[in-house]
């Protein structure tokens, strides 16, 4: 009965408002109220009277009546009920929302009005005559607005909603606003006052009523044992009391992890098996620390606290799985220490200071590392060794000596070779027992200064043990090659040379290094030590100076002159070698440049030598007489005869024609009746070529005779002619002759199936008159043979 009471005091304060302020429904002229008291007064004075008095009218939304809803009544104290005033109505849902009756200015809603769609309306209201229609009352304007009733339940325009909060969040902790809307009057009534309730998640998270904040309610709580809750939140307006509308929201609210877990072994202790030959920097065990927490609360550190093995072993976290990785940093050696033991610490990178009193954020396990023995190849004392051997070394002399050792335990016999793919030309042998290097080739630095090459040491008891070793052997130098010119010299020398002239400065060259560096010595042979045209000069650094001794030189007289030159160096013993300067001379310019040479011709001056020329002209001969040679041959194999006769025709030129061509009708070609019928006019004793076939007149007889062509014909009668005495033409051209059928041929059918007719006329008896090698055909297509095989 409280809400039924509420409810009607709802309805009846604002008509009881508009009471109070001389505002109602069905409005009364107030100056006539006026009027009607002032009548009493004495002396009143009389002033302009207010043509249009109203209040402002309501109307209830959503009304679901079958008779239009009164609105309201207007009235104008010019109408005295006589009938001459008549209402007009304008404005917003004028005629269409509204209607007022003209006579009693009685207005009503026709249809239902929603506020939330559109909250008041404005009309203007006019009186006008009835018969004139003209205005009695200026227009007015007035409201007419919609009174809200509670249609709209709460709605949260930005749900579902999500919210993250820490785990071990104390209670209170604000996790989620969550809002809801109503779309009624909020000035009118509870309609729109919302209140926030929680249907679901209870007791671990609340919600305060009016402001829709959500908090923790629950203290610890703990994301390793629940990670995710689902919230149903509920909104209600009139201020939660029955009758009101709701709306409802969901809310996941995820816990974030913190670091409240440490970390610690599943075990105290492991145990691993080490393979001795794992290489340097592998990986050779793997132990993990377990944690609860996640992300950077679960990252860990790893280090070796104690041991046998802290310099032997390094443990680091894998990034991904954070997982402790020990690697290996040097070798093992199963002979040398068996196993290994580590004590390892593992702690979070990343410490809450919270949560201190939950423990010590690390833990302890003890890792044994068990080496396993491996048959391991032979080691050398020294994986490289160096040698020195001089170039002058006699065969079988000995370089050096290796030595490699088995490492297991069973010590097994070496056995030495070398690797011939780094020896190819076999210069070293080596002791398969002892390991002693020795030569096998006379070595030449000048060849090669440095040999390296790879020894094999295999165990005797298992071969597929193979260890290497590297040697480096150094030839060293002794002097035995002699110095000779450093370039081949081309010397020239200018008629109007001066006496003591230098033409030319010569170095050396030597193969040999000495330690103490190269020094050379020139002079002239014994020989040219006394000739009166030119002599040398020893400029001590290892070059020389060709110098004249007259001048004076004639190309006509002598134009090439050859200066032996001797070179000795500083070795132990020393070397010395000749070599011969060639000087040319030269007819020079002003300026001493040299502008031709010798007394050649001009081809000579080119650098072109008599016996050069000579060969030239050797080869030239040669040439033309081969160009002799086999012009020659061709002629006689021209004049071979291209007609044989019927003994030596071997027939070795087959002709195939599979094409059956476009017969008589195919005149894009040429004539084929010219061709047919061209042997008419061939002489009978005449012996045939050998690559043209026979005429066969009987199959390609016509009913018809062929036009006379005889001008086309005597042409080709007269190139085959000249074709056959010509000895130039090439062997073999043939005259072929095309009787192919086509489409309305005048031999008609040539097939072969009329045959099968038992009256068939046709005779093959001309193929005894072509001779033996027609035989075979006469026999198979003969008059009386014929019709047996196309029957068959």
């Amino acid at each position: 009965w409280w809400t039924t009471v509420i409810s009607v005091f709802i309805v009846l304060v604002p008509i009881w408002e508009m009471g109070c302020s001389g505002l109602t429904l069905n409005s009364v002229p107030l100056h006539q109220v006026r009027m009607y008291q002032r009548s009493g007064e004495e002396g009143a004075h009389h002033r302009q009277r207010r043509s249009w008095v109203w209040n402002q009218f309501f109307v209830l939304e959503e009304y679901m009546g079958d008779e239009p809803l009164y609105v309201g009544k207007l009235h104008s104290d010019v109408d005295k009920g006589e009938g001459q005033v008549k209402y007009v109505l304008n404005g917003e849902g004028a005629t269409s929302i509204f209607t007022i009756d003209e006579n009693t200015g009685d207005i009503h809603a026709t249809k239902r009005l929603d506020r939330e769609e559109q909250a008041y309306y404005t009309l203007r209201a006019q009186a006008r005559h009835r018969h004139t229609n003209l205005p009695v009352e200026p227009e007015s304007e007035f409201v007419i607005k919609v009174q809200d009733i509670n249609d709209n339940e709460p709605k949260f325009l930005d749900g579902p909603y999500s919210a993250r909060v820490p785990e071990m969040a104390p209670v209170g902790t604000s996790v989620v606003t969550v809002v809801a809307t109503d779309a009624d009057d909020p000035t009118y009534g509870n309609s729109a006052r919302v209140v926030y309730s929680i249907l679901e998640g209870q007791p671990y998270f609340s919600v305060e009523p009016r402001t829709g904040v959500v908090r923790t309610a629950l203290p610890n709580m703990d994301r390793e044992a629940r990670e995710q809750y689902l919230l149903v939140i509920q909104a209600k307006d009139m201020v939660g009391q029955m009758g009101g509308l709701s709306g409802t929201t969901s809310v996941t609210v995820t816990l974030t992890d913190v670091n409240d877990n440490p970390p610690h072994f599943s075990r105290k202790s492991y145990q691993f098996s080490v393979p001795e030959s794992l290489p340097v920097a592998t990986t050779v065990a793997k132990i993990k620390a377990l944690d609860s927490d996640v992300g950077p609360n679960a990252e860990m550190e790893y280090r070796i606290v104690d041991g046998d093995g802290l310099g032997l072993f390094r443990i680091t976290p894998d990034p991904d799985t954070q997982e402790g990785l020990i690697t290996l940093q040097k070798g093992l050696d199963f002979e040398t220490k068996s196993s290994y033991t580590l004590r390892v610490e593992a702690s979070n990178r990343n410490i809450d200071l919270r949560f201190l009193s939950l423990g010590p954020f690390s833990d302890t396990a003890t890792v044994r590392l068990n080496v396993q023995n491996v048959d391991e190849p032979p080691v050398f004392s020294s994986p490289f060794s160096k040698m020195v051997i001089s170039e002058e070394a006699t065969v079988g002399t000995t370089i050096g000596t290796i030595f490699a050792h088995d490492p297991d335990s069973t010590n097994s016999p070496i056995r030495y070779s070398i690797d011939r793919n780094t020896d190819l030309e076999r210069f070293f042998n080596i002791d398969a027992t002892t390991g002693v290097i020795s030569t096998a080739k006379p070595l030449d630095r000048e060849v090669n200064a440095v040999h390296n090459i790879t020894i094999f040491a295999t165990e005797i008891l298992d071969p597929l043990q193979v260890g290497k070793g590297v040697v480096l052997i150094t030839v060293t130098d002794i002097n035995d090659n002699a110095p000779v010119f450093a370039i081949e010299y081309e010397t020239y020398l200018c008629e109007s040379a001066r006496p003591g002239q230098v033409i030319e400065t010569i170095s050396a060259v030597d193969r040999d290094q000495p330690q103490s560096g190269h020094r050379f010595f020139f002079s002239l042979t014994a020989e040219a030590a006394g000739n009166l045209n030119f002599t040398l000069r020893d400029n001590k650094d290892n070059t020389a100076s060709v110098l004249t001794k007259r001048g004076g030189f004639q190309r006509r007289h002598q134009n090439m002159y050859r200066l032996p030159v001797l070179i000795m160096d500083n070795g132990s013993p020393a070397l010395s070698s000749t070599n011969t300067l060639s000087i040319r001379v030269c007819d020079c310019d002003p300026d001493g440049i040299p502008q031709s040479c010798g007394s050649e011709n001009s081809m000579l001056s080119a650098g072109l030598s008599t016996g050069a020329l000579i060969a030239i002209l050797a080869c030239i001969l040669t040439l033309l007489v081969l160009v002799l040679l086999i012009v020659t041959m061709q002629r006689r194999r021209k004049k071979e005869p291209l007609i044989l006769d019927e003994e030596r025709d071997v027939r070795e030129n087959i002709v195939r024609y599979d094409d059956e061509g476009g017969g008589e009708e195919d005149t894009e070609a040429f004539d084929m009746v010219a061709l047919r019928n061209l042997n008419v006019v061939r002489e009978s004793g005449s012996k045939n070529r050998r690559d043209v076939t026979p005429e066969v007149p009987t199959l390609f007889s016509s009913s018809r005779p062929p036009p006379d062509n005889g001008i086309f014909r005597e042409f080709i009668w007269d190139r085959l002619k000249e074709a056959d005495v010509d000895p130039s033409a090439p062997p073999y051209d043939s005259l072929q002759t095309y009787a192919f059928e086509g489409s309305g041929s005048a031999a008609e059918s040539l097939s072969s199936l009329d045959s099968l007719s038992i009256d068939s006329e046709q005779n093959y008896d001309y193929l005894s008159d072509w001779g033996p090698r027609f035989k075979k055909l006469a026999d198979l297509y003969g008059h009386s043979n014929g019709g047996n095989l196309f029957a068959s």
